[in-house]
């Protein structure tokens, strides 16, 4: 999967676990791209490929080789949404467990998370994408973890033995202190084990009624993100043929293998259309272009695919109420 992203919770719990370290929270999330007014977006997804430049600015200006595992022990447990749900409305850890497993997603798209039963419990393999899953973030993920299952089982569940797939950070000493376990290192693969007995804990909130209203909430909030990876797509083979000026739901939909009809129905299921996705990259490539770029309005008519200079004009006078020239002039003054 390509542009993967993670759930804005994510991003908010480290925002304060970073304001609990009386570390400049806001710098951090410029330095990686994200503009902090935005913390707070309704269905905000973050880029997963963003991780690194996170982490990078987190230790720079914190001064802390060992910042994701010290910033995790800062933050908030990771409640009230539909996950926790989920498991304090499952008769059962283990139950609960496994039906989360199912909707990682949620959280982010390169967690793959899975559970090893014999010959003792453990949970392995989060991250698929290790080009971005820096040793940071898989310690801040794991304490993260750990405190929401001790949450949701008021206690029960501890951490026996943890085993990360990267070099520490720290002292093995500081690790043990804050996991309060054995943590071992550079093994192939990451695995932390829990007693067997915990995956029976009831929960004290099981109730069957609750557990099919939040099944029924998180699998909306998966359909939400695949409709996101229809668009994604959409944008995608549409911008491969820009140039060609050859952008037509026949043509978008050959590329991806599947009938106009489909790919029509698919789009208005999504709330959107063909057409909607097609004027919005245009009008995105065109404002980018003339804000950032010299180049001349001409060669900007032919790159974003339209075929007719009064069509484009027409166009971006219905999107920003002005001329691309004194769009563009007024980009420039801005900047001087």
């Amino acid at each position: 999967m390509t542009g993967l992203t993670d759930s804005g919770t994510l991003v908010r719990l480290a925002y304060q676990g970073l304001l609990a370290l009386e570390v400049d929270a806001d710098e951090i999330l410029r330095q990686s791209g994200f503009d902090p007014s935005k913390l707070y977006e309704a269905n905000l997804r973050t880029p997963f490929a963003a991780q690194p430049l996170f982490w990078k600015a987190a230790v720079e200006i914190s001064g802390d080789p060992c910042i994701g595992l010290h910033l995790a022990e800062k933050m908030p447990v990771y409640k009230g949404q539909i996950l926790e749900y989920l498991m304090l409305s499952s008769p059962t850890f283990g139950d609960g467990l496994e039906r989360v497993l199912n909707y990682q997603r949620l959280i982010s798209d390169a967690l793959h998370g899975s559970l090893e039963d014999s010959p003792h419990p453990c949970l392995t393999n989060y991250f698929s994408n290790h080009q971005y899953a820096t040793s940071h973030l898989a310690e801040a993920m794991v304490l993260g973890m750990i405190k929401l299952f001790q949450s949701v089982t008021d206690g029960a569940f501890i951490a026996e033995r943890i085993v990360f797939n990267h070099s520490p950070n720290a002292d093995i000493s500081e690790y043990e202190r804050i996991f309060n376990c054995p943590v071992e290192f550079n093994a192939r693969s990451f695995k932390l084990y829990f007693p067997k007995t915990v995956l029976e804990y009831r929960s004290l909130y099981a109730e069957t009624q609750l557990l099919d209203l939040h099944m029924q909430a998180a699998d909306q909030h998966l359909e939400i993100l695949k409709q996101g990876d229809l668009i994604k797509e959409v944008r995608m083979h549409m911008a491969s043929l820009l140039e060609s000026g050859e952008i037509t739901l026949d043509s978008v939909s050959a590329l991806m293998s599947v009938s106009t009809r489909h790919l029509r129905h698919q789009l208005n299921v999504a709330g959107t259309s063909f057409q909607k996705i097609l004027n919005d990259l245009r009008h995105r490539l065109a404002l980018r272009l003339l804000s950032q770029t010299n180049e001349a309005i001409s060669e900007i008519i032919y790159l974003t695919g339209f075929c007719e200079p009064s069509t484009f004009y027409r166009a971006f006078k219905r999107w920003e109420g002005t001329t691309p020239i004194d769009y563009r002039q007024r980009m420039h003054k801005q900047l001087e």
